[in-house]
């Protein structure tokens, strides 16, 4: 069957990962949405044309991340990759820890299972193995795949993910410094490769406590936003990001490190809390920061297949 004409549309939203505690494990979906158009033509090669973030910046060739993550998928069903024409418009910020990169395997991974529709099915756990074997972690791909606030563990046979729905009352402000960025590679290196018993336990109990306040019980986010595993360490690689996080959460605010950093997550236990800190935030940060006050967004990456009037 020939993909040629085919034309499919791809919506993922950005992610936040950790959470604080859930260091690897939790991760939440947020309405900031990178938007690919990909259309299957005979000329063999790929050629991507970006509007908004990365623009000027990102490759534009096979190299593009997006692309690379087409043709894994392809490979890993044994189906031969067409060329390929990519429009990216990209909303989600670039190495400021609201996941990026995911985003770009997740539209990549969806794309394909548009075009190869009814061609080849993929289930859910499929899809998760794809993008975790591109991404090397679940804790955002989950979120971006599925939507909602996702628990991730490893097992023998691949990835696994339960999704749980936000309470209604949680209101994230995600707060994003104009200039600054972070390596998630760099920010993992400054970990050490083991931690004290007691710091362990600590997170264990943060971790179970964090999913009863996002589910449950709001009014313990700022309790169940402590953590020792993680952002103490990296903490020397982003000053000013450490130093907004302890003020916001000294004036009660559960404020943590989203994903890698540096921006900052604010889990407000109403939409109150989240004013108070942007206002926080604008009076005390030492450089340009931009505050979105954000959805969780519930239904992750979806993608239509234009040609065959088709949605998935």
């Amino acid at each position: 069957m020939s993909l040629v004409g085919r034309t499919v549309t791809v919506r993922v939203p950005a992610t936040t990962a950790n959470l604080g505690p859930g260091f690897d494990t939790l991760g939440m979906s947020l309405a900031v949405y990178d938007e690919l158009q990909v259309t299957a033509r005979e000329q063999p090669g790929a050629t991507v044309q970006v509007i908004g973030v990365g623009e000027g910046e990102v490759p534009t060739d096979e190299t593009n991340l997006v692309v690379r993550s087409i043709a894994h998928t392809f490979a890993s069903v044994g189906q031969e990759l067409p060329g390929l024409e990519l429009l990216a418009r990209n909303a989600i910020p670039h190495g400021r820890g609201m996941g990026s990169s995911g985003a770009a395997i997740v539209s990549g991974i969806m794309a394909a299972k548009g075009l190869l529709e009814g061609v080849v099915e993929f289930g859910a756990e499929q899809l998760l193995a794809l993008a975790t074997e591109l991404e090397g972690h679940p804790d955002n791909v989950a979120p971006a795949l599925f939507g909602g606030l996702t628990i991730t563990w490893m097992t023998p046979e691949g990835p696994r993910f339960k999704k749980l729905i936000v309470h209604r009352g949680v209101s994230p402000l995600v707060a994003v410094p104009r200039e600054r960025t972070m390596s998630t590679a760099l920010a993992r290196s400054l970990q050490p490769q083991s931690v004290p018993h007691e710091d362990a336990i600590f997170n264990v109990s943060r971790s179970a406590l964090l999913i009863a306040a996002l589910v449950q019980s709001p009014e313990l986010l700022l309790a169940a936003t402590e953590d020792k595993l993680h952002q103490s360490y990296r903490a020397s690689a982003m000053p000013e990001t450490d130093a907004l996080i302890q003020m916001l959460r000294g004036e009660g605010l559960a404020a943590v490190v989203s994903g890698a950093g540096p921006s900052i997550l604010v889990l407000g236990s109403d939409p109150a809390q989240r004013l108070r800190a942007a206002e926080l935030i604008a009076e005390h940060a030492e450089s340009v920061w931009e505050c979105l006050m954000l959805a969780v967004d519930f239904r992750g990456a979806t993608v239509v297949l234009h040609s065959d009037d088709a949605a998935a």
